[in-house]
């Protein structure tokens, strides 16, 4: 009986990231589809907006999000910590003279 050896690759198959033919032919044919659209989609819009132009609206914000990235919020949460004692707080206040209406 033969010992493994480090390094002796037993797998044999697909390179590592290659698509299998079936994922390849979807992409492709989803692709074709795709850019068949395209090609309408401004006319498409137009005619929905003649139509129904609240659900033109909606889908030309749907079609953006794929243009535009959307912009995440962003909280920041942080604590400070004082380890002295307050010594002296001074407060100037300055009066202004309104004059009478």
């Amino acid at each position: 009986m033969a010992r493994f050896e480090k390094g002796h690759k037993l797998a044999t198959g697909r390179p590592k990231g290659a698509l299998n033919r079936s994922t390849e032919e979807m992409k492709l044919t989803i692709s074709r589809a795709v850019n068949n659209t395209l090609s309408s989609i401004s006319k498409d819009l137009e005619e929905i907006k003649k139509r129904n132009p609240e659900r033109a609206m909606e889908l030309a914000l749907r079609l953006l999000e794929y243009t535009m990235p959307k912009l995440k919020s962003v909280d920041i949460n942080g604590s400070l910590q004082v380890d002295q004692r307050i010594q002296q707080i001074t407060i100037n206040i300055n009066k202004k003279e309104i004059p009478n209406e």
